[in-house]
């Protein structure tokens, strides 16, 4: 069975570029454009990753990462996301980022 990804991003030309470059490596992907919907996804499907933007609308991906980390912290968090400070980089790792990744980026 393959391992399952969670993308969460707002914008949908991110969410096609990751989405086909992991399914293209024999991951199955999951998608959320918002924090709610990301937290949906991930309590139904319980993926193995999430690669997580920071700014997305209703609830900052900071939020999204705090809340899947206190109910699963078993499940890693990637955050994906144009903030590039040092400062942007600390708060993400404080909100329980596993890795924090900056765009552009290269698939």
């Amino acid at each position: 069975m393959s391992k399952t990804i969670l993308l969460v991003d707002d914008e949908p030309h991110v969410l096609e570029v990751l989405r086909v470059t992991l399914e293209d490596l024999g991951f199955r992907t999951l998608e959320a454009a918002d924090g709610p919907g990301a937290l949906n996804v991930a309590r139904q499907e319980k993926p193995d990753l999430v690669v997580l933007d920071v700014m997305l609308p209703s609830m900052s991906g900071l939020e999204v990462c705090r809340t899947l980390k206190e109910s699963d912290s078993d499940t890693p968090v990637i955050l994906l996301t144009a903030r590039s400070g040092e400062d942007d980089e600390k708060a993400g790792m404080d909100a329980g980022a596993d890795r924090y990744l900056t765009k552009p980026f290269s698939p």
